[in-house]
């Protein structure tokens, strides 16, 4: 992202307003643009010049040609580092690296192996993301990854194998009730080891704390500006990375409910209607179509639920920051997405 370019003059975080959900939709809309994949090398060198001459001083107001290179910028670097996320594992890439992954754990009639399969493929694909866009203060070792992985996939696994083997079982839900719960056991293996992939992969963070900054008022920006330094980390508090973890993981659930829940209970309908009856081999492209859509709409919802740049009062994390808050008593942090 543009934070993690030189200069100590700060952007304007975005041009909507992010203290409402709206303004945080329009913002993630912008992150989650899969436009932005297909800008070159030389496209994303030429923003990130663009963006460090105004945070030096050398470009005076914003222009639509430079949101545009903040836009770029900011659905392809990485926060903490400054360098670009692997692109299958960016925001702006998530609908389509989850497109197939979704179509098959939706397909129906899936049998055991093919449930395994694609769980596991489910769940190596997010612990790639989070990975990827974790906070990078506070690194994960490999084992703690591959340890991460493999508790995440066996949740996954065992809540979808579990659930498809009670369904049927069931004796007081008609043919058709059994028919809408089998096919909603996808979301819940997804939205149950899905967050605990989040808690998981970002444990590491938990456990020693993120990077927490003061919240700066308009004089001391410029004051900043000025002296041309960057912003000091106060520390690193648990509390903070408690929060969001936390906020990430129910974003991830937020996320998947209507991905993992409107598609297979339209498709159910569908299926029921003589036009699909007479032409099946539509069900697949229907299913893909049903499940894009959805995803389109529903990641910047999901995103916005919290801001990524959070701020919260000093006093609500450890006792060693209390009086370390900046305006209005606030420290920020990176959620991470």
């Amino acid at each position: 992202m543009s934070a993690s370019l030189p200069g100590s003059r700060d952007l304007p975080i975005s041009q909507y307003d992010l203290t409402t959900y709206w303004g945080r939709v329009k913002q993630s809309a912008e992150i989650a643009d899969p436009r932005t994949l297909f800008v070159s090398a030389s496209g994303l060198e030429n923003a990130k010049r663009l963006i460090s001459s105004y945070k030096q001083g050398h470009v005076k107001s914003m222009t639509p040609e430079m949101w545009q290179a903040k836009k770029v910028v900011d659905s392809t670097l990485h926060p903490d580092t400054g360098e670009p996320v692997f692109l299958p594992f960016r925001m702006s890439c998530f609908v389509i690296s989850n497109l197939v992954v979704t179509a098959g754990m939706l397909t129906p009639g899936l049998q055991t192996t093919g449930t395994l399969l694609w769980q596991i493929t489910n769940q190596s694909l997010n612990v790639a993301i989070n990975s990827a866009n974790a906070n990078k203060s506070t690194p994960l070792s490999t084992s703690k990854i591959a340890q991460s992985y493999f508790l995440a996939v066996s949740a996954s696994c065992s809540v979808a194998l579990g659930l498809n083997a009670i369904v049927p079982r069931l004796k007081r839900l008609s043919p058709g009730a059994k028919t809408v719960l089998t096919r909603l056991v996808p979301f819940a293996a997804v939205a149950s080891a899905g967050a605990l992939n989040v808690f998981l992969m970002r444990g590491e963070e938990i456990r020693q704390g993120i990077d927490i900054y003061p919240v700066l008022s308009d004089a001391e920006k410029e004051q900043k500006e000025k002296d041309g330094v960057e912003a000091q980390s106060l520390g690193k508090s648990k509390k903070a990375a408690t929060l969001a973890v936390g906020e990430t993981a129910l974003s991830r659930v937020l996320n998947s409910t209507p991905i993992m829940v409107l598609p297979p209970l339209v498709l159910v309908r569908l299926q029921q209607t003589e036009w699909l009856k007479r032409r099946p081999r539509m069900t697949l492209p229907l299913n893909l179509g049903l499940i894009l859509t959805t995803s389109i709409f529903a990641l910047p919802l999901a995103l916005a639920a919290f801001p990524q740049r959070q701020a919260v009062k000093a006093e609500s994390l450890e006792e060693v920051f209390w009086d370390k808050g900046g305006k209005d008593g606030e420290v920020e942090f990176n959620r991470g997405i």
